[in-house]
Order: structure tokens, then sequence, then C-alpha cells
């Protein structure tokens, strides 16, 4: 194959043009470095990126290149959160199934597409890794691939698998549409995403929550320390399967155990089945060459219908705000961003209409600074990302309490129940107050 310097393939891009790349470890860094180094030359102006959560470099969100890159994320990461916030970048809000179909209908343009690839195997084909998330709409739709080979990148199965020809030049998209690639080489070893060390908080959510996870369910696993903390307490459970968004360093135990082995699923039975990972080193050599892992496209993942073929879905989620209706702010405080919808509803909606499933929304009762998450009405400005319709199970350190079919009375006393002792005398004043 011809390799390309990184300079000589961001060359390539031109001025005005939309530019996307994945997610997490999957964000190409030498490339997105060398296209700031050419932006430091004078030699671009007024280009457009969209990706979803990236962690990393980001210097294209710094005010000097204000006027040259444009930001419009997916999903807000913390590496963007500031500059998004400042209006330095911007959000667009969506449930993560519905961006393959934002970028294939043209709604968000995409003209140039930078990856992360492993090195090709004997058959041409090279692998995105962990990160697919909605790459292979942005490929159908581009005019240009350039693909940082990286040998770190663990080679994976599903649609993270994309086939060569000529030795490099041509990738070939999903829909069969030969795109023009250029190939840079760089190695760099990829970021640790290992999870800091659980609280007594975490565990106590994780034990509520893992106490309403049946034998043989189909596990969705959210980004945090909740979720390690669920899974911690799995290690008794037979026949679970994986269907998520990502999976972490934490499935790999209860996979050695024989704790998860997906013969319960009906979709992709004996499969774990997910968009993109977050761990260590570990998980990366976990996955590579792994056929029981595919990772896939998020219009396959996070598809309510693909999701709801299952049985005993469990969506676990978490939230920064509850209101006493079971109203669920996920993605801002107030007005102003913080993440996004991510997944959270897409999953909340397959699991309801899961044979057996349950959408649960696990949280801790209190902030950082001693708030609570559980409030009388949530905070003007407020994105609903699950609505109190659809909500069913909420839990904290102190209970688990489900609202589903329940009347608004009943709700907010079981949301006061679960709330930390010390704010549930003011949490039932005011709601007498207002309610």
């Amino acid at each position: 194959m011809k390799y390309h310097s990184a300079q000589e393939a961001v060359g390539l891009i031109k001025d005005g043009e939309y530019l996307h790349w994945p997610c997490v470890a999957g964000a190409p860094q030498h490339l997105i470095q060398a296209l700031v180094r050419r932006a430091d030359e004078g030699a671009l102006s007024h280009v457009n990126i969209s990706h979803l959560y990236t962690e990393g470099f980001s210097d294209y969100v710094l005010p000097q290149y204000k006027d040259i890159f444009h930001l419009k994320s997916f999903f807000v990461g913390g590496n963007v959160r500031k500059a998004t916030q400042a209006g330095l970048a911007d959000h667009i809000p969506c449930s993560l199934s519905e961006v393959p179909r934002i970028v294939r209908s043209g709604v968000v343009r995409c003209d140039v597409v930078m990856l992360s690839v492993s090195e090709p195997d004997a058959e041409g084909r090279v692998s995105l890794g962990g990160w697919v998330d909605y790459m292979p709409a942005a490929i159908e739709k581009a005019r240009l691939v350039i693909a940082q080979v990286n040998k770190y990148i663990p080679f994976t199965y599903g649609d993270a698998l994309l086939q060569t020809r000529n030795n490099g030049p041509i990738l070939v998209a999903k829909d069969g549409r030969e795109v023009p690639l250029v190939l840079v080489r760089h190695d760099e070893p990829l970021a640790d995403s290992s999870m800091p060390p659980l609280t007594e908080t975490d565990l106590a959510i994780g034990r509520h929550t893992a106490a309403l996870i049946p034998d043989g369910a189909t596990l969705q696993i959210g980004i945090g320390s909740i979720p390690t903390a669920v899974l911690a307490q799995l290690g008794d459970h037979k026949h679970l399967g994986v269907h998520s968004e990502m999976i972490s360093d934490d499935v790999i135990p209860l996979v050695e155990k024989g704790v998860i082995d997906g013969s319960m699923k009906k979709t992709d039975p004996g499969k774990m089945v997910a968009m993109f990972l977050k761990g260590s080193q570990k998980l990366y050599d976990f996955v590579d060459h792994n056929s029981q892992v595919l990772i896939n496209d998020v219009g396959y993942t996070n598809s309510p219908f693909v999701i709801a073929q299952n049985p005993k879905v469990m969506a676990l989620n978490s939230a920064i705000e509850v209101d006493l209706s079971g109203q669920v702010c996920a993605d801002s405080v107030g007005t102003r961003i913080f993440s996004g919808s991510g997944g959270q509803l897409d999953f909340m909606l397959g699991a309801t209409y899961s044979q057996g499933g349950k959408a649960i929304i696990a949280m801790s009762s209190t902030t950082a600074k001693d708030k609570s998450k559980i409030v009388p009405t949530l905070t003007p400005g407020a994105g609903v990302v699950t609505p109190r319709t659809l909500v069913q199970w909420v839990v904290t350190e102190y209970g688990a309490v489900n609202l589903y079919g329940k009347s608004l009375q009943e709700r907010a006393q079981l949301l006061i129940s679960i709330a930390h002792p010390d704010h549930r005398d003011e949490l039932l004043r005011i709601y007498n107050e207002q309610w």
C-alpha cells in the first residue's frame, strides 16, 4: 500500500468542506493535529467538523481558530464542553440512532472522512477497531477518505470491517460505492479510558440496580462508574447478553466466567454488539480478532426496533436531574449543554418494548456540591431527554422505585423516598405547595 505524510493528506481538504471522524480513541489524533498545523500556516478557512464524543486533542475549538474551524458535534465530550458553552462550538441535538440518517440525507453534509484503522489483512480489509459510530454513512457520502493506519487499532468485525482495493487508493463503502482513499502510516498508542475506583455510593447504586436484572437479560451499558458498579454485581447471573452503545473492560470478567454468553439473544445470538469501546489496553486486546464481538453502525446498535427484538433488555442510563413527575434531564445544566441526548431515548424505548425489558435511570441522589438531583421541577432551560411518559425505574443509593403506570402524586412520593435524606423534607414541602 502507498502511504502519504499527514501534511500531504490534510492538504487535500478544501476551504468550506465538511469533515467527520470517529469517537473516543478512534479519533485519528495524528491527522487532527496535522489539520490544525495547516490552519496555523494560514492554509484553511471555514472548515466544518462533526463528530460524537471524543477525547484528547481538540485545539480546533480554541478561540484563535473560531474563523477557521466550526464544530457542530452530535454529542459533547469534556474536551469540547467549555468551547461549546462559550459559543466557540455548537451542538446538534439528536438521538444517536438518527445520526446516520441525518448524514445520508445530506442534512449535515460530508465531504471528507478522517479515520483510524488497523493494519490491513491479507484480503485488503482494514478495521475501524472499536469505534464505528456513524462512519459507514459518512463514508457513503464522502468524496475522500483519509485513514491513519495504526498498528494499535484492534482488528474487529461487524460494520468495523472495510474493504480496500488497488492497494489502498479505493475504499468500498457499505453501499458498494468506491471512495478515493489516502493512507497515512502513523503508530500511536490508544488513550486509556479506565474508570477511577468506585465509591460507596456507586456500589450501593450498583447493588440496587443489579437486583433488577434477571438471568437471561440483554444489557445496555452506559458510560461511567455506575455501570461499572452494576456489572461488578452480576457475577452469579446466568446467560446474559450484550447489545449496547458501548462496552468496557468490565464485561471481560463476566465473559471469562461464562456469565455473558449471549445465548438468550434474538439478534446476533452469542455475540456482544456495540458501536464503540471505552476502556484500557486490556479491552483492546480482548476484542482484537475476537469473532464474539461485533462493532456495528450506531443506526443498528441504537435502533429501538432492533433493541426491542431481544428479550429482557436492561437499559441502564443516568441523569443530571429528575423532577417529581419523572421528567429526565440528561444533556444539560439548565440551558448549558453538558453532553447530549446520546442513546438514552433509543434504549429506553427499546427496553420498554422488549419482552420483560426494564428502562432504568440510575444516578447518585446528590451532585458533587450536595444539591439534590431529584428536584421539584427541572432547572429552567433543561432538556428533557426521557419524557415522564416513558420513565420506568429510577435508582439512587437509597433504593429503586418503579414509576411506570403511577400517578403524579404516587411518582412524587416514590422519588422523594429515594432522595437524599437531607433533602426529603424540603422536596415534600415544595411538592405540597406547588403540586
